[in-house]
């Protein structure tokens, strides 16, 4: 994003259901059904599932990956299409716990890391800078490829992990097959969110702004449980979860980083917080918001409490194969734990 207008400020991480709903309304597309759309396509639909039928994942590891020791399920055959899901903030690998065992079952080879600061992922050196900026975590991703022995994968991701999709897909696209990115287009720069934005759309960044000061950052790490619990509530305003569901997640965020890397994310973005040096030429890369050119399908829910841009106003930043999906029934911003069989339909339909 060159400038933070008020059509570039929707592709930061947001919340608010009412005005998300209505800008939802303005996409292109309603799914009704993914199993009727795969039959139109002649692709092989993917069986329906209960939100919440799985609590538990077929294996979790650990493996050394370029900065870290990362954390990650893993289901299906070893041998399968390779497909790397990507979770964002305040969530964690459960968010595609039911996602994981169905694309397993159509012989796809899954696998879910946790992200820096997260879970059971940890820096191999005390003195490692704890940087989020947008191209480490796809660097991390592409590291754990590469002790993955895993060539090129369908990436797909919800908010931190849908960016990231969208970063690995203009950086390397000789990594990417095709990818699915929850909110479209996500990409921007600490030089292009300068811009002041009216009121409105201000508050609804009131938690970057939090997070932008010391008291912010002691209340995020007292709070901890209290403050990621609200921000689910905002961001899937119809989505019952349960205590279980949430606290599965929540211990996530007891990472010895989490609260470093939180932080640093959001400050990195309004350039509050520094990037290291020898990320810049990636960075300068990516601020020039490349399109992606591999084939990409873009998802909502028609309740996502997070405001979010309308499909029409990203729609140039894919040049290749591309398709839209509107979700409906209720569902908010953690599209793949809310709505799993859609989400693994797009990746099925993506990558055909």
């Amino acid at each position: 994003m060159k400038t933070m207008n008020v059509d570039d400020a929707f592709n930061r991480r947001r919340f608010l259901g009412s005005a998300a709903m209505t800008m939802a309304a303005a996409g292109i597309g309603v799914i009704a059904s993914t199993e009727a759309r795969a039959g139109e396509k002649g692709l092989a639909a993917v069986p329906a599932i209960k939100p919440g039928t799985n609590t538990s994942f077929k294996a979790l590891k650990q493996i050394n990956a370029g900065l870290l020791n990362v954390g990650y399920a893993e289901d299906g055959p070893s041998d399968g299409p390779a497909v790397v899901l990507l979770h964002g903030w305040p969530y964690d690998v459960h968010s595609y716990v039911d996602v994981a065992p169905l694309l397993a079952s159509k012989g796809y080879h899954v696998i879910v890391p946790y992200l820096r600061g997260y879970g059971t992922t940890r820096f191999l050196a005390a003195d490692t800078v704890r940087n989020a900026q947008q191209s480490v975590v796809g660097l991390d991703i592409i590291a754990l490829m590469d002790a993955l022995k895993i060539q090129t994968a369908t990436v797909a991701g919800f908010d931190w992990g849908a960016r990231t999709a969208d970063v690995m897909a203009t950086l390397w696209p000789e990594r990417c097959k095709a990818i699915v990115s929850v909110g479209g287009y996500l990409i921007s720069s600490p030089a292009g969110n300068q811009t002041p934005l009216p009121p409105d759309p201000a508050f609804l960044f009131w938690y970057q702004y939090y997070f932008a000061t010391p008291v912010g950052k002691a209340g995020y790490e007292k709070y901890l449980d209290q403050f990621n619990k609200f921000i689910w509530n905002q961001a899937s305003p119809k989505w019952n979860f349960d205590d279980a569901t949430y606290e599965r997640t929540a211990a996530s965020f007891h990472n010895p980083d989490h609260v470093d890397i939180v932080m640093h994310d959001y400050r990195w973005r309004l350039g509050l917080a520094d990037g290291e040096r020898k990320y810049d030429d990636l960075e300068k890369r990516l601020a020039a918001l490349p399109p992606v050119t591999v084939p990409a399908i873009t998802m909502e829910g028609d309740a996502n409490g997070a405001i979010h841009a309308p499909s029409t106003a990203y729609r140039s930043k894919f040049s290749g194969k591309y398709e839209y999906r509107l979700i409906t029934g209720g569902v908010g911003h953690n599209l793949p734990q809310e709505a799993p069989q859609a989400f693994a339909q797009a990746i099925v339909d993506v990558g055909s």
